[in-house]
């Protein structure tokens, strides 16, 4: 039997590297944190929300700055879909967070 030596994945393999998640990893705490706040009473969801808009905010300038190998998880489809989808939805969020009034 002759077997080809198997050469090494400069990615380190198939499955993702957790340290290379970091940027996954900080936007979804920001967006948890967001949410928890948003959900700790009835004057905390403006705070939430604009909490989790900018979070969307920064994944997409992550996603814009950092190389596609050291984006992680944060790439999904092209760059400039993923940089669009995320600005219009943080975007989305952070003014419809200043715009609507608040309660009574």
């Amino acid at each position: 039997m002759n077997a080809v030596p198997r050469q090494r994945d400069p990615a380190g393999g198939g499955a993702a590297r957790p340290r290379r998640q970091w940027p996954l990893l900080l936007v979804s705490a920001l967006v948890l944190g967001g949410v928890v706040a948003a959900l700790l009473g009835p004057d905390t969801w403006r705070a939430g929300c604009l909490v989790v808009g900018g979070a969307l905010v920064l994944g997409a300038v992550l996603r814009l700055v950092l190389t596609t190998r050291r984006a992680g998880l944060l790439r999904v489809r092209s760059k400039a879909f993923d940089v669009g989808v995320m600005l219009l939805a943080g975007g989305a969020i952070l003014v419809l967070s200043v715009v609507v009034p608040a309660g009574r």
